[in-house]
């Protein structure tokens, strides 16, 4: 196990705990860097996913910025999705070519949201609507089949139909990431096709853990969350244009 590795599954984590995402683009991003294998890319990236999000869903709600309710109605929805894309049987270059895809729009969003986006203020009425089921069920069949919890898409979504505040936003990601992980890995397990290594995911999966620990107690202040976003999408950008031009 490469001691870098881990060093960036740790720095990820950190960064991503604090916004209450898990980081599973950019765990495959880079386990994609490093050739891992794709089978493997996919089921540790969950695993990690899970034990990140935990902590973060812990968090907000002790925070009080979890509105569990909606929480669960969107990640509900997803998890048969999630399910149905895991079990998808996927070639390897069909998985890095939907990576590499998935990864470049992921990357896209972020800078859509980061330098396009104008002053963001909640609109109550975005709430009432039913669209966001079918985005849910969408981003669920999408994270299934990559290994990405899925977080990554709902909040700029989210962000753009101003459906509640930033904070609200990154407690309800931090459910729909959980629940959509765990689903993907039972799809995964109940094909056999769930790979793990413990050599290779064990000090991995507890570099998260303890990332993940120390990024859900920062505040958004102290890790400057622009900077910090402004790099994990270039990471993920550069990714995933590396999978579509090899692929």
């Amino acid at each position: 196990m490469s001691v870098e590795l881990c060093i960036l599954f740790f720095t990820v984590a950190l960064l991503y705990a604090s916004a209450g995402f898990g980081g599973g683009s950019s765990y495959l991003a880079l386990m994609a860097l490093w050739s891992v294998d794709f089978q493997l890319m996919k089921s540790t990236a969950l695993l990690c996913n899970v034990v990140v999000v935990i902590g973060g869903v812990y968090h907000f709600y002790r925070a009080g910025q979890l509105p569990l309710k909606r929480a669960l109605q969107l990640s509900v929805i997803s998890v048969p999705f999630a399910f149905i894309g895991s079990y998808l049987p996927l070639k390897q270059h069909t998985f890095f070519l939907l990576l590499g895809v998935a990864l470049t729009v992921a990357a896209l969003l972020m800078c859509y949201k980061l330098f396009l986006e104008k002053e963001y203020v909640p609109d109550p009425n975005a709430q009432k609507t039913y669209k966001y089921g079918v985005v849910g069920a969408a981003i669920g069949l999408l994270s299934g089949m990559t290994g990405i919890g899925g977080g990554i898409y709902l909040s700029p979504v989210l962000r753009l139909g101003r459906y509640d505040t930033a904070k609200k936003i990154a407690g309800i990601c931090s459910v729909f990431i959980l629940i959509n992980s765990i689903g993907g890995l039972l799809g995964q397990a109940s094909k056999g096709e769930i790979v793990f290594d413990l050599h290779f995911a064990g000090p991995l999966l507890l570099s998260v853990i303890v990332g993940g620990q120390i990024g859900a107690r920062l505040s958004a202040a102290v890790l400057k969350p622009r900077i910090v976003e402004g790099a994990t999408a270039l990471l993920i950008l550069y990714a995933g244009v590396r999978m579509l031009i090899q692929g």
